[in-house]
């Protein structure tokens, strides 16, 4: 009985791990889109006349921002 906990608590923990690593590359992946986004002609183009970068490569910043912090949150505060 106790093996068969340990392996369920084991396998919850590489589960919360995975997600977290996924959640991280994730973020990763929408930060690099919204550097790209930014440094596109069009949004190059917005910045000069408004002032401020494109909504949508301040979204994808945030997004992967959020993402980021969430897997690193599963990764390293994993129920121990």
């Amino acid at each position: 009985m106790r093996c068969a906990c340990l392996t369920r608590l084991l396998n919850q923990l590489l589960v919360q791990k995975a997600v977290g690593i996924i959640c991280l590359v994730g973020g990763v992946l929408l930060i690099v889109w919204g550097y790209s986004k930014s440094h596109a002609l069009d949004s190059q183009w917005r910045q000069v006349f408004t002032g401020s970068p494109g909504e949508k490569a301040k979204w994808l910043y945030i997004a992967g921002a959020v993402s980021c912090a969430v897997g690193v949150f599963q990764i390293f505060a994993a129920k121990k």
